[in-house]
């Protein structure tokens, strides 16, 4: 689904203001897709905590935030939101008009990322998942005024290697979060649900589990594959009077659909909360 063929390496070098989960998944698709080569990589964090695993991947590390930006013309800021407004206004004044900056800090508009930086900077937001761990991950990138098609096409094909990534409009971008950040926690519950139903049926956790979870990838390859609306899929695996239809019913009876529909919507509106704050 990601894509993992090596390609010819940017000549660019890509930088990282903090080195946590996020930040480490993006680098790791980077390099093993050949997008990047590690040693053009240079990540900053107050710690080695986080850096340790920077350099694993052979990629350069330092404590000063400064010093990402006046090596690397491409920078991800992967800082806590609240952190992140301190960071930019230490950068700020090594800033230049050949930098592309990349917020994926969740909650932080363009318009408050664009204030807090030096006039037409180019700025850009990545909302990601967790799934960019294992190079699935399903991404959003929204562009600030100051960005243009080039820019957004460079962003887009390198994080082709951590999954699949499309331009949205930034009031999307909270929408985005509902439904795939939270959205993560919704399917692993669902997963759980399923196996857990093949447990009282008399069927070994370990095994339960596994079935579940695969279940789940195959369902999921298939939808993007063939490009077809679920209820397609749905109705292929459901026959007259057979085992599907019957399990259906039970799940319309106990909600399911409307529940999960309410748990993107909250989910949304949290976020939409958060990025008011």
């Amino acid at each position: 689904m990601a894509a993992v063929a090596a390609a010819k390496p940017t000549s660019r070098r890509v930088g990282f203001v903090g080195a946590g989960r996020m930040a480490e998944a993006i680098a790791q698709g980077l390099i093993r897709a050949g997008k990047v080569e590690a040693q053009q990589v240079l990540a900053s964090a107050p710690t080695d905590r986080n850096l340790c695993h920077f350099r694993a991947l052979g990629c350069q590390t330092t404590h000063s935030n400064q010093e990402v930006l006046q090596s690397c013309s491409l920078v991800f800021f992967a800082t806590k939101p609240h952190v992140l407004p301190a960071v930019l206004a230490e950068v700020a004044p090594v800033v230049t008009a050949e930098h592309i900056l990349v917020s994926v800090a969740a909650g932080v508009s363009l318009s408050s990322l664009e204030e807090l930086l030096p006039p037409n900077t180019r700025v850009l937001r990545v909302s990601p998942n967790l799934p960019c761990v294992v190079q699935e991950g399903a991404m959003v990138l929204a562009r600030g005024r100051h960005v243009g098609s080039g820019e957004v096409e460079l962003l887009q094909t390198l994080l082709e290697a951590c999954g699949q990534c499309e331009e949205v409009p930034e009031a999307q971008v909270d929408i985005h979060t509902g439904l795939s950040g939270s959205g993560v926690a919704f399917v692993c519950v669902f997963s759980e649900a399923l196996a857990e139903g093949a447990i009282k049926m008399g069927m070994p956790s370990g095994l339960a589990h596994r079935i579940a979870a695969q279940t789940l990838l195959g369902t999921a390859k298939m939808l993007l594959q063939k490009g077809q609306h679920p209820a397609l899929l749905r109705t292929d695996v459901c026959t007259p009077g057979g085992t599907t239809i019957h399990g259906l019913h039970a799940l319309e009876q106990g909600g399911l659909r409307a529940a999960t529909m309410s748990a993107v919507e909250a989910a949304t509106c949290r976020a939409k909360e958060l990025s008011r704050k």
